[in-house]
Order: structure tokens, then C-alpha cells, then sequence
């Protein structure tokens, strides 16, 4: 076959002809320039960025004789001597590729590294390089750190691999890394430009850019794709038989979709989705395009100098940014790339693109009432005495009233079926009658203070609010031993099951050199706990044996400290109930104080 692909017939011969790697070729010509070599390479990146191709031009660097035969290292290799030439051809002696894919296996590494002892042919450096190096099995690698750490001289090694994260840092450590990065679509669509040139291929620069987005950063893949294009399109490359061939969403149709979305229009928008089944465009791509878009009008709504007005399409996307809110913009953005993810999950990936189409449709009452017009209702703000979860509380259903002179029933986001939260309008002030008049209202005084009741709570928080603490029947030894556990706790002189075991029990007793303890559960009885509490009493002062019965617990300090924080939790909530500010929003707005947010606070 006389025929050559263009990935190979255009692959770089020398760092000058690589495009998109900058960095990497800039290091490495300085680094042969001034003959600091390192004397293992490691090359990263993900699949076609160059990392063979780096490799290559490295030892043909290393190894060039130059036009006359008089050559040294150097970082423009001549590319027409006999090390040029057979390196190009893949057929050097001292050049070695291997694909540790294939031969990942001790054995593999023990027979490359036996060849190592042996100087080079006919070249200056003998030059192993090892591609997807991650793949080697561990005792490979083991097998290799020595000779890699500390090779001969005229030995070098170069690894390539998609998956550093797989290399032993042992192997990391012995090599000077480089991160071939993906090429941006700009230097993928002007290197292509180029090529076709070269081939004498005709080409607009709309398809040029399809391809180069469709690489996603890899040089071989457009090259590819180019190669596909030339023979689907008959020789050219036009802009419909390139989307046609990649199953590319033509943006109009990405256009009326977002513009359908931003004005609720649900019927163009099955419609349009009902077209793109028929014309067999990928729905993978569809949300691709659409997050692509919405990423530019995002960038559009925050700096609006951004736009480019020189093109139909940076028009298009100015026109539809100033259409849609900047939180609803964020909102579809976000949706369209979890979409993406689900395509696989739904037994139809078109039935999956509807549904998720609709469910930007389904958010966008939520997003229209951030965008009003008119400027809401200030609810009062909260005093500085109120607690922040309190303040929360009543805030976030303060903030369920929407502005509008009329009551209107808005659909909850997530509520069962059938069922809709009104909406509150504000209550107009009320002429209070005069009290010379009527003397009271309603049967209340002027400066009576009402109580609100607070909305009725779910099962769950009725049982946690029904549970009572635990009762105390003082004992004559209650306060002694309430005092000595308090002591050694805030010391810590007890942890763990030693903690317990005082916090659980009961003094039942005590004489000269002797306790008895009193617990309601067995497993406190251990003697391992019994020994550090007994140690812990004898750091203190009260050198005593302890003895430990099973039994019923009246008078324990973790019942006193639970009747303690009880008290405590009850003045808490007291203090919140009674504030004017949390009966305002509870009377006004039906606020709630939610069960469990209310902590007291405890100063030590």
C-alpha cells in the first residue's frame, strides 16, 4: 500500500515541527544544547500529544552524525544521516522500543537489562524506551531500579505512560518527569489547516473546527478524524458532511432549544427534541453543545466586553446571554453536564435527553421568581439577641412571601401531588380601635402579648420532644460521688469505659479503704475498668478498693448531668418562644422553630 495515514506521514521529526509542547521542547533543547542530560525521561499525557514522538527526536538528537558525518548532540537533528534516517524508519540498533502492554514481565526487563551491558553498535547513546510503563508488573519494576537509578553512560532510558498515577514513586524518583499537556482545539484546527494545505485538500474552517473539538487535545485523533473526513466527504471538507460524520448538533439547533428554555416554551422544546431523533444526532453531543454555549453566555453575563461581535454566532450567544438570567444560566449549565452522565443509565439515550430537557423546563418557575421586577417585601430583620439558628429559622419562612397584591397558589418544588403552598400576601396595617371607644379588643387589652401557637410538629420530633430525663432520687452519697466523677473528668484522668463506669454508677456505700459501686448494666463491670477508675480515685487522693454490684440506679452523675441539661434546654427554648421578634414572624409569616435547633449555651 502506497498510501500513508496522516498521523504517520506528518508526524514531527524535529522539535521545531512539534506544535503544543512548547514547554517540553524548550527544556529539552536547552538540556542537549548545554549537554546536561539527565539519564532517565519520563514523559506523561494522555493518548497523541507526542510522547513517542518526543522520544524520538530525543534520540535521534543524542545520536546525530550530522549532513557530513562530523555531528554531535545536538537539539536540531539534521534528519538526513544514517541515525536520522533509520531512527525515522524504526530500525536503529541502538534504539529500543518496547510496549510494556505487551511485555510487562520480569523475564521481559531482565532480558532488556542483560542487552545494557553491551555498549552501543553503532551509536553514540543506546536508548531504551519504554511505552505505557505503568503497565509493568511490580517485580518488573523492581527488577528495573537499580540499573535505572544508576545506568551506564552511554545508556539512556525514556518512559512514556498515560497513567502516572500508576508508576512507583521508587521509578517517579529516579526520572526527570514532563506532562504533556492536551492541545487546545485553536492549535489542533491551525496545525490541520496546514496539513491539508499540504496535501492540496480543500477545507473551510468551520469543519476545521469540528474536528479539532472532536479531537478533545489529541494531535493523532484530528489527524484521524481528517483522514475519515477526506474519504466520507470525497476528497473535501465541508462543514455539514463533517457534522453529518461525527453526528455533531448543528448550534441553530442548540440556539432555539436555549432560547425556548428561557422563555418557558415547552412545545418547541419536544419539539425540537423530537428533530433531533429524527435527524439522528447524538444526544451526548446535543448537551455537549449546549454546555459549551451556556459556558459562553455565563462568561458573556459577567463581563460583557467578552463578547465577540465580529461573528454570527458570538451575536447569537450576546442575544440569548441577555434572554436568560445569570442564576438560570449557571442552573442549565449545571443540569446539562450531570445529563451527560445519566445518557447510559436510560434505555433510550433520546428518551434520556427529554427528560433532561425537561427538567430544565421543570426549574424555571423556580429561577423566574429570583428575576422579578419588583423589589420584594423587606422582611424585619432579627435583633442580635435572637440565636443564629433561630434567626435561620424564622428567616427562611419569612422568606416564602412573594410580592403581588393578589393570593396566588404556587406548585412546592418536591411537594406530593396535588398539594401547593399558598402564597402570603403582606398584611396591611390595622387601625387599632381606641381604647376611649372600646376599651379593649377583642377582649384583650392594648398592650396584651399573644400568644402564637407553633405549627404542629411530625412524629419523629413529637417523640424526641415527649422523651422526659431520667429522674433523680438523691442519696446520701450522691453529692460526694457527683463531685469526685465531675473532678476526674474535667482532669481526664478516666477515658473510655473507665468514664462510663463513674458517669453510670451509683455510690452505694463507703468505710475505711472500701467503696461499693452500683450499675444497671452488666458490661461496665470489667475488671479492666474497675482497676483504671480505682487508680484514677487514688491519684486524687482516695486510695480505696472498689467493689461493683449490679442493680437499680437511682442517684448517678450521668442522671444528674442529664437533669442538668434538661433545665437548661427548657430555659433555652423558654427565651426564644418569648422574644417579640420570633412571635412577630411566627404570627405573620406561620415561622416554626425547627425541633432540635435550639441549643443552649453552655459558659465554662
Amino acid at each position: 500500500m502506497s498510501y500513508l495515514v496522516l498521523a504517520r506521514k506528518y508526524r514531527p521529526r524535529t522539535f521545531t515541527e512539534m506544535v503544543g509542547q512548547e514547554h517540553v521542547v524548550q527544556a529539552l533543547s536547552n538540556a542537549l544544547t548545554q549537554q546536561r542530560l539527565h539519564h532517565a525521561y519520563l514523559f506523561t499525557g494522555t493518548r497523541g500529544v507526542g510522547k513517542t514522538t518526543v522520544s524520538r527526536i530525543l534520540a535521534k538528537s543524542l545520536n546525530c552524525e550530522g549532513p557530513d558525518g562530523q555531528g554531535g548532540i545536538t537539539a536540531a537533528p539534521c534528519g538526513v544521516c544514517v541515525a536520522c534516517r533509520d531512527i525515522d524508519a524504526d530500525r536503529y540498533v541502538d534504539y529500543t522500543e518496547m510496549d510494556a502492554a505487551s511485555t510487562r514481565g520480569i523475564d521481559d526487563i531482565r532480558e532488556l537489562l542483560d542487552r545494557a551491558n553491551y555498549k552501543p553498535v553503532v551509536g553514540r547513546f543506546k536508548v531504551y524506551m519504554i511505552d505505557e510503563v505503568h503497565q509493568l508488573t511490580g517485580p518488573a519494576f523492581s527488577a528495573l531500579l537499580k540499573t535505572l537509578e544508576e545506568p551506564p553512560e552511554y545508556l539512556q532510558f525514556v518512559l512514556a505512560t498515560t497513567d502516572p498515577q500508576k508508576v512507583p514513586v521508587t521509578v517517579l524518583s529516579r526520572c526527570l518527569q514532563f506532562n504533556l499537556r492536551p492541545m487546545a482545539p485553536e492549535t489542533v484546527q491551525e496545525h490541520l489547516a496546514q496539513v491539508l494545505q499540504a496535501e492540496g485538500v480543500a477545507a473551510d474552517s468551520a469543519a476545521l473546527d469540528l474536528l479539532a473539538r472532536a479531537a478533545r487535545g489529541s494531535m493523532r485523533d484530528a489527524l484521524s478524524l481528517t483522514d475519515q473526513a477526506i474519504a466520507y466527504g470525497g476528497g473535501k471538507l465541508e462543514e455539514g458532511t463533517v457534522r453529518k460524520m461525527l453526528g455533531s448538533v448543528d448550534r441553530t439547533h442548540v440556539f432555539r432549544l436555549i432560547e425556548a428554555l428561557a422563555g418557558g416554551d415547552g412545545k418547541t422544546v419536544v419539539e425540537i427534541s423530537e428533530e433531533l431523533r429524527l435527524h439522528g444526532f447524538s444526544a451526548a453531543s446535543t448537551l455537549e453543545e449546549m454546555s459549551a454555549v451556556l459556558q459562553r453566555m455565563a462568561v458573556v453575563q459577567v463581563v460583557p466586553s467578552a463578547a465577540d461581535g465580529t461573528s454570527a454566532e458570538g451575536a447569537e450567544i450576546a442575544r440569548l446571554a441577555a434572554l436568560m438570567p445569570a442564576d438560570e444560566t449557571q442552573l442549565l449549565y449545571s443540569i446539562c453536564l450531570h445529563g451527560r452522565g445519566e445518557l447510559g443509565l436510560a434505555p433510550d439515550e433520546y428518551a434520556a435527553l427529554t427528560m433532561a430537557l425537561l427538567r430544565l423546563l421543570a426549574f424555571k418557575p423556580v429561577a423566574e421568581k429570583k428575576t422579578l421586577s419588583e423589589p420584594a417585601a423587606a422582611a424585619p430583620r432579627p435583633p442580635a439577641s435572637v440565636p443564629v439558628a433561630a434567626r435561620i429559622a424564622v428567616a427562611a419562612a419569612a422568606s416564602l412571601q412573594a410580592p403581588g397584591p393578589a393570593r396566588t397558589a404556587v406548585p412546592a418544588v418536591g411537594a406530593p401531588p396535588g398539594r401547593v403552598l399558598p402564597v402570603v400576601e403582606p398584611r396591611a396595617e390595622r387601625p387599632r380601635p381606641s381604647s376611649a371607644a372600646n376599651g379593649t379588643a377583642n377582649g384583650r387589652t392594648a398592650g396584651e402579648v399573644v400568644g402564637v401557637p407553633v405549627r404542629q410538629q411530625s412524629e419523629s420530633a413529637r417523640e424526641a420532644a415527649s422523651s422526659t430525663p431520667p429522674t433523680v432520687v438523691p442519696t446520701e452519697e450522691g453529692e460526694f460521688w457527683h463531685a469526685t466523677v465531675t473532678d476526674l473528668v474535667e482532669r481526664e484522668a478516666v477515658t473510655a469505659l473507665a468514664r462510663e463506669l463513674a458517669l453510670q454508677s451509683q455510690l452505694v456505700g463507703r468505710d475505711e479503704g472500701h467503696w461499693m459501686l452500683r450499675v444497671e448494666r452488666e458490661s461496665l463491670n470489667q475488671p479492666a475498668s474497675r482497676e483504671r477508675l480505682q487508680n484514677a480515685l487514688k491519684a486524687v487522693g482516695h486510695g480505696v478498693k472498689l467493689s461493683v454490684e449490679v442493680g437499680s440506679v437511682t442517684d448517678s452523675p450521668a442522671r444528674r448531668n442529664a437533669v442538668v441539661a434538661a433545665e437548661q434546654q427548657r430555659a433555652a427554648e423558654a427565651i426564644i418562644l418569648s422574644d417579640p421578634f420570633v412571635q412577630d414572624m411566627m404570627r405573620d409569616f406561620g415561622a416554626k422553630i425547627v425541633p432540635g435547633s435550639v441549643k443552649p449555651v453552655v459558659n465554662r
